[in-house]
């Protein structure tokens, strides 16, 4: 393979580091706008411990894994490589735009940007029977799952994010009428106790010990029947590559970006749960594709400036 062959192997206009919803919406855009594309997954998706997904039209109820497959046939579709594994760095070229990534075997690819698209993690409380039921009979999004756990006795754990879990339990009414609230050790205000009771929650004080599938087994001995688990996580995003990249910060602890997708550093956007902790499915898609437009109206102003380059040295066309 000469020269010319294996930069062409190893260049792309978009690197997208990340194949939920939302790198491979913004996969499938670009690859219709006929760019090149590089789409880098780890395949350790956020929702891989849900069966079905919902609120996504046209896909209610499909298995996050089947939505994955399908987004990557269309994708492909459209000219789309995939790679399969994780990035071990980015770094800015040097004194011309763009980025060399590093892939986990080594192999480096330059791209002129980026989108991140790597998700979260969820930290739950370090309770004996919440992870292993983490996506069945352990919750944390009442939109997502909600109605398929209607009418039955259900459980919000206060633990590592207080506020979401108050939240929990004035919404999760919507859904069934017996619903407990354990605070586990949060402190909750008057006006919250008062509010949450009005709505015909049940609160139990005290530390939880442990939850067995069918009840929530308290430190002092009492047991409370119960089906189902809310827990409010603690989100850590994964946005090394985004911090590694000086990306700012917001207050609230995700890099920022504004509502296009993209970052503070110039050619680097992010979409979906690493910068969006509240976003669905449906929601990560969406700023996938928006990220997506917004890099190929990024990548458009240096075609326009290469262009008019070009054009002044050849001279203006003939008449």
């Amino acid at each position: 393979m000469n020269a010319t062959a294996a930069d062409t192997q190893n260049s792309y206009d978009v690197v997208i580091v990340g194949g939920g919803a939302a790198g491979l919406t913004a996969a499938q855009v670009l690859g219709r706008a006929r760019r090149r594309v590089l789409v880098v997954d780890g395949g350790r998706p956020r929702n891989a411990p849900a069966a079905h997904m919902h609120g996504y039209l046209g896909h209610d109820g499909l298995p996050p894994a089947t939505l994955v497959e399908i987004g990557r046939d269309e994708a492909r579709a459209y000219g789309v490589q995939f790679v399969d594994g994780d990035v071990a760095r980015v770094v800015p070229c040097g004194v011309e735009p763009g980025y060399v990534v590093t892939l986990g075997g080594g192999r480096d690819v330059r791209t002129s940007a980026i989108i991140v698209a790597t998700g979260l993690v969820d930290h739950i409380p370090e309770i004996p029977g919440l992870r292993e039921r983490w996506g069945s009979e352990v919750l944390h999004c009442p939109y997502c799952h909600g109605y398929e756990v209607r009418d039955r006795r259900l459980a919000v754990l206060g633990g590592l994010n207080r506020d979401a879990s108050v939240h929990q339990a004035l919404l999760l009414p919507l859904w069934s009428r017996d619903v407990v609230f354990f605070p586990n050790g949060a402190d909750l205000s008057d006006a919250e106790r008062t509010s949450i009771r009005a709505r015909g929650v049940e609160i139990v004080d005290g530390e939880v010990a442990a939850f067995d599938g069918e009840a929530i087994e308290m430190a002092d001995g009492q047991s409370v029947p119960r089906d189902v688990v809310f827990v409010g996580p603690r989100f850590d995003p994964n946005d090394d590559i985004l911090r590694s990249l000086g990306c700012d910060v917001a207050s609230h602890g995700f890099v920022s970006v504004d509502s296009r997708g993209a970052t503070s550093v110039p050619g680097v956007f992010a979409a979906g749960n690493v910068v969006n902790p509240k976003a669905q499915v449906i929601t990560a898609a969406g700023e996938g594709s928006a990220a997506a437009i917004a890099v190929n109206q990024y990548l458009l102003h240096g075609d326009v400036e290469a262009a008019i380059a070009s054009w002044s040295q050849e001279g203006s066309p003939r008449r």
